[in-house]
C-alpha cells in the first residue's frame, strides 16, 4: 500500500512553522515526511532557507514520522560530514530516517566558491560520497583520494543498522546510475510516460528498495487562488536541466522566470481548488507503483491545506487502497 507524506519546503516556510505544520500533519493523518536541503531559496518571494539537519532533530523528536532528506554531499559539504549527520540521527531514532543523495545544484553549492563542475564530474563525485558515507556508516575507517579527500575517517556513534541512501533522479539515466548503488529512489512528478520509464529503468538495472515520488501541487479554496499561488511560489522552478542546475542566485531565477505563464507552471504543478481531483491525480501515480508519494503544497500556508487534505484527500486514497 502507498504511504502518503507530505513534504516540508525549507525554501519557503520558517523552521518553526514548518515543525507545526508536520506535528499537524501526522495529527491529519499523512503517515510520513520529507524535507529540502537548501542553502537559498529559488527565489526572492519564497525569502526562507532554514538548515534542514538542525531541523531535522527537532522534527524527529516532535513526531513519530518518519522523515527523509535529499541532500548533495561533495562540495559544500564533506562526505564524513554527511555520514555523521546520518549516523546520529539514526541512532537517536532507529528505522526512522533516509537519506536522498543527489548532485546538487549551483544556487547552494556556489557559496564555496569552488569551481562548480561539469554533470560527469558530478555524477563521479557523488558516487565517491556515496561509497565513504556507507563505508562510515559500516564502522570502517576510511581514507579516500579522489574527487573528496578522506584522511583517517571515522564514525564513533552510528545505528546498529546504516538508515537507507536513497537515490535522487529526476531523468531516466539517472534513474540507471542509481540502481547501481542506492536503497531506493526518489523522483517528482512529470508526464506519467516519464514516470513509468523512470520505475521500468530503476527496476530493470537491478535497483532495490521503494521507489518514491515527490508531487508538488497547489490547492485554496477557489481556482484563481490556487493558480496565484503556484505562479507566486513556483514560477521560478519549472525549469529543466541545465538550467536549474546551473543558476546562482535568487536574481538569475527571478529574472529567468519574469516571462512564465500560469499555464506553464501549471505544467509541473497540480493547480486546482477541488480535492477530489488532487485525489484522482495521486491515485493516478500510485498506480504507476510508488511506494511512498510525499505531497508538496507549494504555497507557504500549509494549515488550510493539511486540514483539507486530512479530511478529504487522504480518506479517498485509502478507500481506494492506495
Amino acid at each position: 500500500m502507498t504511504v502518503y507524506g507530505i513534504h516540508a519546503s525549507h525554501e519557503q516556510v520558517h523552521p518553526s512553522d514548518l515543525l507545526a505544520a508536520v506535528i499537524q500533519a501526522e495529527q491529519a493523518g499523512f503517515a510520513a515526511a520529507m524535507c529540502s536541503d537548501h542553502f537559498s531559496p529559488w527565489s526572492e518571494r519564497q525569502g526562507q532557507s532554514g538548515f534542514a539537519w538542525s531541523w531535522l532533530g527537532a522534527a524527529l523528536q516532535a513526531t513519530e514520522l518518519p522523515f527523509g532528506v535529499v541532500n548533495a554531499p561533495g562540495q559544500r559539504y564533506h562526505p564524513a560530514i554527511i555520514a555523521q549527520a546520518i549516523g546520529t540521527l539514526g541512532a537517536m531514532y532507529p528505522g526512522r530516517f533516509w537519506t536522498a543523495l543527489g548532485t546538487g545544484e549551483a544556487s547552494n553549492e556556489h557559496i564555496t566558491g569552488g569551481r562548480w563542475p561539469r554533470k560527469d564530474e558530478r555524477n563521479a563525485r557523488l558516487r565517491e560520497c556515496v561509497d565513504v558515507i556507507r563505508a562510515l556508516l559500516d564502522g570502517e575507517e576510511v581514507s579516500h583520494d579522489g574527487l573528496v579527500t578522506v584522511d583517517r575517517a571515522r564514525l564513533w556513534t552510528r545505528p546498529e543498522t546504516p538508515p537507507p541512501l536513497i537515490g535522487a533522479a529526476v531523468s531516466v539515466s539517472t534513474a540507471r546510475r542509481c540502481a547501481q548503488w542506492a536503497d531506493g529512489l526518489i523522483t517528482v512528478n512529470q508526464s506519467t510516460d516519464v514516470l513509468q520509464q523512470i520505475i521500468e529503468v530503476y527496476h530493470g538495472a537491478g535497483g532495490r528498495g521503494p521507489v518514491n515520488l515527490q508531487v508538488h501541487l497547489s490547492w485554496a479554496e477557489n481556482e484563481d487562488e490556487a493558480a496565484r499561488i503556484a505562479h507566486e511560489q513556483w514560477r521560478s522552478n519549472v525549469f529543466a536541466p541545465p538550467v536549474c542546475w546551473d543558476l546562482e542566485l535568487t536574481d538569475h531565477f527571478d529574472e529567468a522566470s519574469k516571462h512564465v505563464t500560469p499555464e506553464h507552471v501549471a505544467e509541473s504543478v497540480i493547480v486546482s481548488a477541488d480535492p477530489g481531483l488532487h485525489a484522482a491525480r495521486l491515485h493516478e501515480y500510485a498506480e504507476l507503483g510508488f511506494d511512498g508519494i510525499y505531497l508538496h503544497h507549494v504555497g507557504q500556508e500549509q494549515t488550510a491545506f493539511i486540514d483539507t487534505f486530512g479530511d478529504k484527500v487522504l480518506p479517498q486514497l485509502k478507500q481506494g487502497g492506495h
